[in-house]
């Protein structure tokens, strides 16, 4: 299955749709997207209202060139009400929680189908992130992770899935979990978020940023937040540096000369340079400009 391509958004910060004051301010903290959310954050009593904002809301945060994405409710009632109010230009991405089958991820790729066609959007305008929260979707990953074209990243949501777990909610006990997303998603050619760490813990900046560093070099691209001062973190943890770039360049350029002259591996700068190093380089490039292309 060939998959919608992620846009590259390094941090995804979560807004409670229904306060006003948040999504006002939201524009000026810094992340490249915003969730607005209309499941944990909003009350039962409030889902009503919370929808009937979504839309001014996403248009609000995207002011500075941000996206919105929005995150609906599971059940499926309200899934299919959340998604007729968010199904619009101005909403990016859909997000979905509490993921435990692939079923459940095509139920809800079937309506936006239905909605885009009514609203006269293109097909696959709105892309599909899905949340694992609980110990009974690890069996599912492979199938979630390749359920619907839409899909183009898969995260962990730490706190729900610990206490489906019974484990405490530190780094030890969510790398492995973390781990298997990563694989995953990179078995069917998309992209993993997060970072092995409690997304509720950012206290300690120095800590969450070595976290970040951490996960950057499993493979993450970028991360949900729920806290501002997460999000310049996220940034700057995921951007790959223009020193890395420029090595990364050199080290293509270097292998490509090789070739030419018949070569499969190539030295460059006291390395050995192999056809799985220049893959591996052509990645980071390629995520740089792309993370570029986004915020220009």
């Amino acid at each position: 299955m060939v998959h919608s391509e992620y846009p590259g958004w390094r941090s995804l910060l979560f807004i409670p749709v229904h306060i006003d004051k948040f999504v006002a301010k939201a524009h000026t903290r810094g992340a490249d997207s915003y969730i607005l959310d209309l499941e944990d954050s909003v009350p039962l009593a409030e889902k009503e209202a919370a929808r009937g904002k979504v839309i001014n809301a996403a248009k609000a945060v995207s002011v500075d060139g941000a996206a919105a994405l929005v995150r609906i409710n599971l059940d499926e009632t309200m899934a299919f009400q959340d998604l007729d109010a968010s199904i619009d230009a101005a909403v990016q991405a859909i997000v979905i929680p509490k993921v435990e089958s692939a079923e459940q991820v095509v139920a809800i790729a079937e309506k936006i189908d239905q909605l885009e066609q009514e609203r006269g959007l293109e097909k696959g305008h709105t892309l599909l992130i899905a949340m694992i929260e609980s110990v009974e979707a690890l069996p599912k990953l492979d199938e979630i992770a390749d359920s619907h074209p839409r899909v183009v990243s898969i995260t962990l949501g730490s706190e729900d899935f610990s206490a489906s777990a019974g484990m405490a909610s530190i780094p030890e006990t969510l790398l492995h979990p973390n781990q298997m997303i990563a694989y995953a998603c990179r078995r069917v050619g998309i992209v993993p978020l997060g970072f092995p760490g409690s997304i509720a813990d950012y206290s300690d900046a120095d800590a969450f940023r070595k976290t970040i560093k951490f996960a950057s070099q499993l493979g993450f691209v970028g991360a949900f937040c729920i806290h501002p001062t997460q999000a310049g973190m996220l940034n700057e943890g995921f951007m790959p540096s223009a020193s890395d770039v420029e090595h990364a360049k050199g080290l293509i350029e270097a292998f490509e000369k090789g070739l030419a002259e018949g070569k499969g591996a190539v030295e460059f700068k006291g390395k050995m340079i192999d056809l799985p190093v220049v893959v591996s380089a052509k990645a980071l490039v390629s995520r740089f400009d792309k993370i570029n292309s986004a915020l220009s």
